[in-house]
């Protein structure tokens, strides 16, 4: 198994996303740590992940409060360290409507909860993965394609690339490395924009949410162990590199 005698935490971990990640983290070998807002929900995700042979533990956590992701990583990494931090957290966006009618507050929202969480999470595991000197920080980001009415989310994508490069930086003489997903998104979200976008992929598909989760897996992997400040590109076609 890839992530054997690993800790990850996967910070939304009960999105689409979050929990396709942690089923895959799990399913090759990792602890699974979910962190999120809604315990319930959490709570169905562990219990596929413990129902498959796995091990998962769900905390009830805003990302967006500094002093208690502090802590949680705190008792996480009491136990076996962290070698994985995966954020999947939302950004609570407003989409559809163009840059000149949309409202500053709204544009500002997703690039300012974005930054936010991802600061908080990817500095207090950093703290401890420097202790052990390794570890691996991955966010959902990019922001590179052309897409209108996406509102602040692109700006917010761009913003997160930019910031896991600058972690990448500070944090690679510690052994930690730091990198980002681009995905086009799944083809679960259904919808005539959805359909618009799909067409335009060289593959004519978009990934499917496990292969997303594949492709966390290998990052977070020994068998990725010098990539770091990297993106990496699964648009199928809509980013060509």
């Amino acid at each position: 198994m890839l992530l054997a005698n690993t800790t990850a935490i996967v910070y939304g971990g009960a999105g689409a996303i979050g929990a396709a990640v942690a089923r895959a983290y799990a399913r090759e070998g990792a602890r699974v740590h979910l962190a999120g807002r809604t315990p319930a929900t959490l709570e169905q995700v562990a219990g596929r992940i413990r129902r498959d042979g796995g091990a998962a533990h769900v905390a009830s956590l805003d990302v967006l409060d500094q002093a208690a992701v502090e802590e949680h990583a705190r008792a996480v990494a009491a136990t076996r360290g962290i070698d994985i931090c995966f954020n999947a957290t939302s950004n609570d966006d407003v989409q559809g409507t163009p840059l000149v009618d949309l409202p500053f507050e709204d544009f500002m929202r997703p690039v300012t909860k974005s930054v936010t969480a991802h600061f908080n999470v990817a500095t207090a595991v950093a703290r401890h993965m420097m202790e052990r000197r390794r570890g691996v920080i991955l966010a959902m980001a990019g922001g590179r394609e052309a897409i209108p009415r996406l509102g602040g989310s692109h700006v917010a994508w761009a913003a997160l690339a930019g910031l896991c490069r600058q972690l990448a930086a500070e944090l690679g003489p510690h052994g930690i490395r730091s990198a980002w997903l681009l995905s086009p998104g799944s083809p679960d979200h259904g919808g005539q924009a959805d359909d618009t976008v799909t067409a335009s992929l060289l593959l004519g598909r978009r990934p499917t949410y496990d292969e997303v989760a594949n492709i966390a897996v290998f990052a977070s992997s020994d068998w990725a162990a010098t990539m770091t400040a990297t993106e990496l590109n699964f648009t199928a076609g809509a980013v060509v590199d």
